[in-house]
């Protein structure tokens, strides 16, 4: 029986109870079986690896199942961020990429993430079809085949990566700002990349926590106001640095801060990018978010005059967007953004580079960016909480929130109510709260916007609160 059941990018588990050897090697042999139904395996796998224990080992365990399969492999030399291996699944017109890592989840877990030959997230079409060759997979019991001599070799991930990151952000402007950086990887695989491609432009840059340790400092490798961000806090509070820039695990998910320590959220990050790239640099195309994102998005859009999409959560349907129209960028709630002048794809580095541009550009700190759209668009303050919640819980909030029974938690009328994906609804004058099942983890999320951090607040208490009663 298959009990390998994939999230919203891939699949995900817990190191030694069902993410082993074995069933990462069944995974790479279901993803072998669909390319050769469906793609052109001639054209090779790239398989890449982050900082997590065993990362190395678990992709040289599915390296040596896709050569079984006959499908010719290049696996990294070193730990990558997973935007530098899709870039490279891209540039070199590979059948896909297959990449080790659990991104933001605790060290206790490591995963595999799919990508299609465009250089993204496997559309969820594509996930379908790897799932069924996984059943089919399990329900054989297929006999382990040793690799084909000759068809692993190895690959050089991160030099590609640094050259085409390069050309995309103005350097003169940064030169001159003498604008000072600081970046914070996380312990995670994009370690020591944004440090060398400012260095080697002329624009400083000190990073922390650029070694690796499998257990993360003891924190989560996610990039989200809280204790994880702490040892970032402590360094912009020496007054050395003018921007901190934060990657998850496997650096795609960014996160900011300003001296003082004062954290700039994903929210924040999106809207002040869209705000430089659709206004001042005035680059053509649409938005897309996902449905946990800020409404901020919302009216910087409609300034710009741009269309805006909504889909649900998950980087992947971001990008089936962004490959059917015409979009300047998309992005999702965790610090995921994608911009069409790079990648259908987040990227970490990219999005700081970015930030670190509309900083030099305009003269200003992050933080005054915010308040200045702020100014403008009113006030967005969001919070997220995760619950790790007793079997049948998370059924049972789902069907609060879809019930009338909600009104009385809030004490306020429901004036409206969406379901696209978990149930988000907007009590009278106090934004919107949302509860959703992870499709990675066992827990419930909260979310909820307000005009206010003190109702912002008192909304996440009072759902949590109505939740825990279940």
């Amino acid at each position: 029986m298959n009990s390998i059941r994939f999230g919203t990018d891939g699949w995900r588990a817990v190191i030694g109870e069902e993410f082993t050897a074995p069933n990462v090697r069944k995974v790479a042999l279901a993803f072998a079986r669909y390319l050769a139904r469906s793609e052109r395996p001639d054209a090779g796998v790239l398989v890449g690896y982050d900082n997590r224990f065993g990362s190395e080992r678990f992709a040289r365990a599915a390296a040596e199942s896709l050569a079984s399969a006959s499908i010719p492999v290049c696996l990294a030399r070193t730990a990558c961020p997973t935007p530098a291996l899709s870039l490279l699944v891209r540039q070199r017109r590979a059948a896909g990429g297959l990449m080790i890592t659990a991104s933001h989840n605790p060290a206790r877990w490591n995963g595999v993430k799919f990508k299609a030959s465009y250089g993204s997230s496997a559309s969820p079409a594509i996930v379908a079809a790897i799932e069924r060759e996984l059943d089919l997979v399990c329900s054989e019991a297929a006999p382990t085949l040793p690799p084909r001599e000759g068809l692993i070799q190895p690959l050089d991930v991160r030099t590609p990566y640094l050259d085409t990151l390069e050309k995309l952000v103005d350097w003169d402007r940064l030169r001159a700002s003498g604008l000072r950086f600081l970046f914070d990887p996380m312990h995670g695989s994009a370690m020591g990349l944004l440090p060398e491609l400012l260095g080697r432009n002329g624009v400083n840059c000190e990073e922390i926590r650029g070694w690796r340790d499998p257990l993360f400092g003891g924190r989560n490798p996610e990039p989200i106001e809280g204790p994880n961000v702490e040892s970032a806090r402590h360094a912009m509070r020496t007054g050395r640095f003018d921007a901190a820039f934060l990657a998850d695990g496997d650096g795609d998910r960014v996160g900011a801060m300003d001296p003082g320590g004062r954290f700039i959220n994903a929210h924040q990050c999106f809207a002040i990018l869209l705000w430089h790239l659709a206004g001042t640099r005035d680059l053509p195309g649409d938005v897309a978010k996902t449905f946990s994102v800020t409404k901020l998005v919302d009216k910087i859009a409609e300034k710009f005059g741009r269309r805006l999409f909504e889909t649900p959560i998950g980087f992947k349907y971001i990008c089936e967007l962004m490959l059917e129209r015409d979009l300047l960028m998309g992005g999702e709630e965790s610090g995921g953004i994608g911009f069409r002048f790079h990648l259908p794809e987040r990227d970490a580095s990219v999005s700081s580079l970015l930030l670190a541009e509309v900083m030099a550009w305009h003269g200003k700190r992050l933080g005054q960016f915010v308040a200045m759209l702020e100014k403008e668009f009113g006030a967005h303050r969001y919070a997220r909480v995760d619950l790790e919640l007793k079997p049948g819980q998370k059924e049972k909030a789902i069907e609060l929130f879809r019930s009338d029974a909600v009104e009385a938690v809030f004490q306020r009328p429901i004036v409206a109510r969406e379901d696209m994906d978990g149930i988000k609804v907007y009590p009278e004058g106090a934004g919107w709260v949302m509860v959703r099942a992870s499709g990675t983890e066992p827990m419930l999320r909260v979310y909820a916007e307000t005009a206010s951090d003190e109702t912002t607040r008192q909304i996440i208490e009072i759902a949590v609160r109505a939740v825990r009663a279940l």
